[in-house]
């Protein structure tokens, strides 16, 4: 595995009594703040090399988010999609952070959409890269991942702790043989994927996050699908900012239908549909993501 470089800085904030979610910071420590929350499963680092270059030069002040149970975040089930956005707003003060960007990949998607229902005066914009859509409620549609993940879900709830405990115990036994299990879920992939996850700068990236995110534990992927199934506590017309979304037509994961349906739904949206591309797609894109967005942000600040 070829090194990969750490973040700048890396801690953790509490954001309730006995509970603390860890982030990493990449890029301009003095830019403009952008939160990239991972995907399922997933943790605080798995952000791509193109991104934390770009960060840098465009004075980005770019930061990956632990959701409970994962690094050195504390398992925590939460009632609803919604509830997250309490605590990114916890740890933008703690930080410091007023105005901010919020990018969520496939499983960060729905997470990013509530940040930006709950704070309409502090998220600026925001930016979606294959995001899981809605399993139940006014907007919801059938269908991809989350036709089995609304399936597993009670069994989930019933048997969390166990599934957990031999996650983790799973991915460590896995550890010595990450790089070669990569290649082999590469090989096994749509070709799209399959040209990112075997470039080596984008290995490096999964196997550093993955190793590094369940070293203790593994409970955030189980807690997703769990809350992905239930009502996400707010409506897709109650999303009054600017969301980007990418969305690869060819993706195996969240159908690219399921992007369409999102979008057709959010006040202020824009779709880029990505020909021939599958579920890693937005990866792939990092530069043309955040420049995008930033570009956005001059032409909202301008007005």
């Amino acid at each position: 595995m070829i090194p990969i470089a750490r973040p700048k800085l890396e801690g953790n904030v509490a954001v309730g009594d006995d509970r603390q979610l860890g982030f990493a910071e990449f890029g301009d420590p003095q830019g403009r703040a952008v939160f990239w929350l991972h995907g399922t499963p997933g943790a605080r680092r798995q952000i791509p090399t193109e991104a934390r270059v770009y960060a840098e030069r465009r004075h980005i002040r770019l930061i990956g988010v632990d959701r409970p149970g994962i690094g050195s975040s504390t398992p925590f089930q939460y009632a609803n999609v919604l509830a997250f956005a309490d605590d990114l707003r916890t740890i933008a003060d703690v930080l410091g952070i007023d105005q901010m960007a919020v990018i969520g990949l496939s499983g960060g998607g729905p997470y990013t959409l509530a940040c930006a229902a709950a704070m309409p005066d502090r998220v600026v914009l925001a930016g979606v890269l294959g995001g899981v859509a809605p399993a139940v409620g006014p907007d919801a549609i059938g269908g991809g991942v989350m036709a089995l993940g609304s399936m597993v879900a009670p069994l989930i709830s019933f048997a969390g702790l166990p599934l957990r405990l031999a996650a983790a115990g799973v991915i460590q036994l896995f550890r010595p043989v990450a790089p070669a299990a990569l290649q082999l879920y590469a090989r096994l992939s749509p070709e799209a994927d399959r040209q990112l996850l075997v470039r080596p700068e984008f290995s490096a990236m999964f196997l550093d996050d993955l190793l590094n995110g369940s070293r203790k534990q593994l409970s955030a992927p189980f807690a997703d699908v769990i809350v992905f199934a239930r009502d996400w506590g707010f409506r897709l017309d109650e999303v009054n900012v600017p969301v980007h979304w990418w969305h690869g037509d060819k993706d195996h994961i969240v159908p690219f239908e399921h992007g369409q349906h999102v979008v057709s739904r959010l006040p202020d949206a824009t779709l880029y549909q990505l020909p021939g591309e599958s579920h890693l797609a937005g990866l792939g894109r990092a530069e043309e993501i955040l420049g995008n967005l930033m570009d956005l942000w001059d032409e909202l600040d301008a007005r």
